[in-house]
């Protein structure tokens, strides 16, 4: 099994995904990436998922479908997931890579059978031009240590917990039943939400992971 299976959405997206793909890719091994192409016919989407995943068959699935939206393309990713940890990135953004390592080293440092249901990161919007980026940290929440909704004081306002910060356990999205509708233009919060109830342990890291 991988440790984490990532799912990247894709749609007219040649311009800019393999700086996402090549991001997710220092994984190696540990890691699994699924290009999800959403009916791209504008571009070379297709082609190069393909030649990615020629060029890494046991890390890389292309997975090719009719155009459905942004949610249709994550449940396709959720779908074809093997991994014990599950992450979408979108085409046009990526992931930092120290943070990436320090993911990855303490994602194999849970003990067997007590996992987290959910693991934390901070997201920096990389607004173009901009000389400060904004972080979105969690100060809310203990860090590098599995806690419960007990541990948490108030979010403050501003600080939400989005689709760029979480990484979920696998099975806990499938044994929710999480569904995200078709051709919908956001999907980010039911995708964060809906499986909330069933999250019982979390863990955070300090980290600027997501590039947004």
């Amino acid at each position: 099994m991988k440790l984490l299976s990532f799912a990247i959405p894709c749609y007219n997206s040649a311009d800019y995904m393999e700086k996402c793909i090549k991001s997710v890719l220092i994984g190696g091994e540990d890691v699994e990436v699924i290009i999800v192409d959403d009916g791209s016919t504008k571009d070379d989407t297709a082609e190069i998922a393909d030649r990615y995943a020629k060029m890494y068959p046991t890390i890389v699935k292309a997975v090719h479908q009719e155009n459905g939206g942004h949610g249709c393309a994550v449940n396709t990713g959720l779908a074809n997931a093997s991994g014990l940890y599950f992450k979408v990135v979108d085409s046009d953004d990526w992931v930092d890579a120290r943070s990436y390592k320090k993911i990855l080293a303490s994602l194999k440092g849970f003990v067997e059978g007590e996992e987290p249901d959910m693991v934390i990161a901070n997201y920096v919007y990389e607004k173009e031009g901009a000389h400060h980026k904004k972080v979105m940290h969690y100060t809310n929440l203990p860090q590098n240590q599995i806690f419960t909704w007990n541990d948490v004081s108030r979010f403050r306002k501003g600080q939400y917990i989005l689709m760029h910060s979480v990484i979920y356990r696998t099975k806990l999205l499938r044994e929710c039943g999480l569904e995200l509708p078709k051709h919908t233009f956001y999907v980010d919060n039911i995708y964060v939400y809906k499986p909330l109830p069933s999250v019982k342990t979390l863990y955070y890291m300090d980290v600027d992971f997501y590039r947004y």
